[in-house]
């Protein structure tokens, strides 16, 4: 996929970076001239070509006998760059690559390294970039145009070759995770059930040597998982509980354990979705798919870390059978939940969800969701909502969120919370206190099941689509939380 060298002669196109910083682009300028015979000064001077963030200009050169065009991407200011300028300015000199069909390209890899910024670090922002926004969504038409993928780069450096492919592999990990949780959340809820995605899991652990256990209904039954059984009951497909083990320490102990909800299609149960707010509830196993993203960075970066993945899934359907407002339900934990919402079924599944991960050993706790509506009416689609019993522990999330690109905001959780969940006359807890603080009761609700171990819930649900196609991807899932999941097991 990656070719590295110090030769781009087998390539039609060629990527090249230029900075506003004239000292920074003169030695690439002139191995440009040196190598290839293409003086781009004087393009520069008339104002052809510009160093403009995010400008990208194309030079032809139609006497070569191989290379036919350079582009030229404007990268800003080398003192003044963030890796969020970084990936979209090369996000969007990757898709028009695609968009102009280049077969064979290839990047001068040092003409992109910004002053104080070390070619490892370009090298995989590079390669995850190239992948992601690429990226293509399968489709279901009859008849499709026969698009090319970009899946192959000569990478153009005199920097050291094995330092730049390891970072080029480390790129393509964590991209290779963020397609996958994309992949999974834009499959229909018809060919995404709870028992496909067990398979998709098993296939991962056998190719990544995984331990892998999954629970079937009965299983659960015998365990108590009354939570998660409960939001099956109107269901003709069987629930799953998928649990995936990476050990990478000598001892299993030192567990993180990842808890993504995997609700495959939630109709709203009998507290039931408007015909508007139905369509797209195939993604409501979102955050399943960003651990199962993060799993496969994990299995392809072998960190030396403990990670236990547990993913509660089931679809939330209507029926005869189904569980109705007003029931009385017993959880794994032994706590009773009196059932006010059946639309509030994600925050039961994931109470089964970390109380079983608990039991198998974990010492801290991350849990991902697409939870509530009221995250987006309070973030948006710009920011995943977060909430934490354990301050120093949420703060390495947030800052492997910063760095993956993938922000968030963390949200109060103290007793006035707490307390709400807790406000039942006949059960332990009820499942959906209020409307009031909304995105705040689903992650208060989970956090009743948390037994003295650091938590983090991070609620996807404004972050977990796109509207439009962007500079990282296309319009659709966007795998978030695949990266910072992965990206704080391997720091």
């Amino acid at each position: 996929m990656f070719t590295i060298n110090n030769k781009w002669t087998e390539s039609d196109a060629l990527l090249f970076g230029l900075f506003e910083d004239q000292n920074v682009n003169e030695n690439h300028l002139m191995k440009v001239k040196d190598e290839i015979g293409v003086d781009l000064n004087p393009y520069i001077q008339t104002g052809h070509l510009s160093s403009t963030r995010r400008q990208l200009e194309k030079v032809l050169l139609p006497e070569n006998d191989k290379l036919q065009r350079i582009y030229v991407v404007g990268m800003g200011s080398s003192h003044d760059m963030s890796e969020e300028h970084y990936r979209k300015t090369m996000g969007l000199a990757f898709q028009r690559l695609k968009k102009d069909e280049v077969e064979s390209p290839a990047i001068f890899l040092d003409s992109f390294i910004p002053v104080g910024w070390s070619a490892e670090r370009c090298s995989a922002l590079i390669s995850e970039v190239m992948l992601t926004s690429t990226f293509r969504l399968p489709s279901f038409k009859t008849h499709q145009k026969d698009e090319r993928d970009t899946d192959s780069l000569v990478v153009w450096t005199n920097q050291e070759q094995h330092i730049i492919q390891a970072a080029f592999e480390k790129g393509r990990a964590f991209a290779d995770g963020v397609n996958t949780a994309r992949y999974l959340v834009h499959l229909p809820a018809n060919i995404l059930t709870a028992s496909e995605m067990a398979e998709f899991a098993t296939t991962m652990a056998e190719d990544y040597d995984f331990e892998i256990n999954i629970l079937d209904k009965e299983d659960m039954e015998e365990l108590g998982m009354g939570a998660l059984l409960a939001v099956n009951q109107g269901s003709t497909e069987p629930p799953k509980m998928i649990v995936l083990k990476y050990q990478g320490l000598e001892k299993w102990d030192d567990i993180t354990a990842l808890v993504g909800k995997g609700i495959t299609y939630d109709t709203g149960g009998y507290s039931i979705k408007s015909k508007t707010g139905m369509p797209g509830m195939k993604g409501d196993m979102g955050g399943a798919a960003a651990v199962l993203g993060a799993m496969e960075t994990i299995g392809r970066m072998k960190p030396k870390k403990n990670v236990l993945a547990v993913i509660p899934s089931s679809d939330n359907m209507i029926s005869g059978d189904a569980f109705k407002p007003d029931d009385v339900i017993t959880s794994m934990s032994g706590k009773t939940i009196e059932v006010l919402n059946t639309d509030a079924e994600g925050r039961l599944a994931l109470a089964d969800g970390v109380t079983y991960a608990q039991e198998r050993g974990a010492s801290r706790v991350i849990n991902v969701a697409t939870l509530t509506g009221g995250v987006v009416t309070a973030l948006g689609s710009w920011m995943t909502g977060a909430m934490t019993n354990e301050e120093n522990f949420y703060k390495d999330i947030e800052q492997a969120g910063k760095e993956a690109g993938e922000p968030m905001w963390l949200l109060p959780y103290n007793e006035d919370y707490k307390a709400q969940v807790k406000k039942s006359d006949i059960a332990d807890l009820n499942n959906s206190p209020t409307r009031k603080a909304h995105a705040i009761m689903g992650g208060a609700f989970v956090g009743a099941f948390v037994e003295k171990v650091p938590w983090v819930h991070l609620d996807i649900a404004g972050t977990s689509m796109s509207e439009n196609a962007h500079e990282l991807g296309p319009k659709g899932p966007t795998g978030v939380m695949a990266k910072t999941l992965a990206g704080y097991i391997i720091k």
